[in-house]
C-alpha cells in the first residue's frame, strides 16, 4: 500500500478504483501509534473482508450512522465521538500514523460510538456497507489535486457521489469541506447534477462551518495561506 495510485485507464473512476485518489504517503509511526495498533485495533479495528456488515451489532446503542471518510489525524472524528454521543461514527482512512494516533485517542477517551477502516473507501462503500444504511457523509478536505491535469483524481466525482447516495438513507445528508474554490466548484456542480441530493437547507448548500465540524489543522493551514474555507451540506431526497 506504498505505492503511487495507478494513472486511469478509462474515464469511470469506480470500475478503475482510480477514486483511490491519493498518494499514500504513510510517514514514520511513531512507537505509540505502532502499539495503538496492537493494543486497541481489536477494541476499534475494522478489517475489511469484502461482505456486507451489520455495523447494528457493532454499537451499544441503535443511533444514527455516519460515516467520515479521510479522517486525516483524527481530530475531527475525536470531536464528534465527544460532541455527539447520542451517534455512531465509521472512519476511513488509509494513512497509517492517523489511524494509529485515532486510535490512541479514543482508547484514552473510553469512547465506544466509534469504529476505523484502514482501507480504501470504495471499497469499503461498495462491498461493506448496505443501501440506504447511512444517515450522513463526511468529507473534509480531500486531497484538492490542484493542477488540472490531476483533477480526475479527486475524490468528488459524479460515479462517486451516486455511490454515496446509494448508501444514504432518505433525508440523509452530505457535508463536504474544503479550502479550495476551484475544488469547491467542483462540488457544487457535481452535487448539482446528481437528481438524487438537494441542499440541505434554503437553495444554495454553502453554509458556515456547523457546530459539529471543528477547525481542523488542515482548515487553519488553508486559511493560513489565504484559502477560503467552503461547507457544503446537501440532502438526499
Amino acid at each position: 500500500m506504498s505505492q503511487r495510485a495507478p494513472e486511469p485507464q478509462n474515464d469511470n473512476p469506480l470500475r478503475q478504483r482510480a477514486i483511490r485518489s491519493f498518494v499514500l504517503r504513510q510517514g514514520r509511526q511513531t512507537e505509540a501509534q505502532k502499539r495503538a495498533f496492537v493494543e486497541h485495533w481489536p477494541r476499534y479495528g475494522l478489517d475489511f473482508s469484502g461482505q456486507p456488515r451489520d455495523f447494528g451489532k457493532l454499537f451499544a446503542q441503535p443511533n444514527p450512522l455516519i460515516l467520515e471518510i479521510g479522517f486525516g489525524n483524527g481530530e475531527q472524528l475525536l470531536f464528534a465521538a465527544e460532541h455527539e454521543p447520542q451517534r455512531n461514527f465509521i472512519g476511513v482512512e488509509v494513512h497509517g500514523p492517523g489511524v494509529g494516533r485515532l486510535l490512541n485517542g479514543l482508547a484514552a477517551g473510553n469512547f465506544s460510538n466509534v469504529r476505523v477502516y484502514q482501507h480504501d473507501a470504495v471499497e469499503v462503500l461498495r462491498q461493506e456497507i448496505a443501501d440506504t444504511s447511512l444517515d450522513e457523509v463526511r468529507i473534509y478536505f480531500p486531497d484538492p489535486w490542484h493542477k488540472k491535469r490531476h483533477h480526475k483524481r479527486r475524490l468528488i466525482q459524479p460515479d462517486f457521489v451516486a455511490l454515496l447516495c446509494d448508501k444514504l438513507k432518505i433525508g440523509g445528508q452530505l457535508h463536504l469541506a474544503t479550502d479550495w474554490q476551484n475544488y469547491a466548484e467542483q462540488m457544487r456542480e457535481v452535487c448539482a447534477a446528481q437528481t438524487r441530493l438537494c441542499p440541505a437547507v434554503g437553495d444554495d448548500a454553502a453554509i458556515g462551518r456547523p457546530d459539529w465540524r471543528r477547525q481542523t489543522h488542515f482548515e487553519t493551514r488553508g486559511l493560513k495561506l489565504g484559502h477560503g474555507v467552503t461547507d457544503l451540506l446537501y440532502r438526499k431526497r
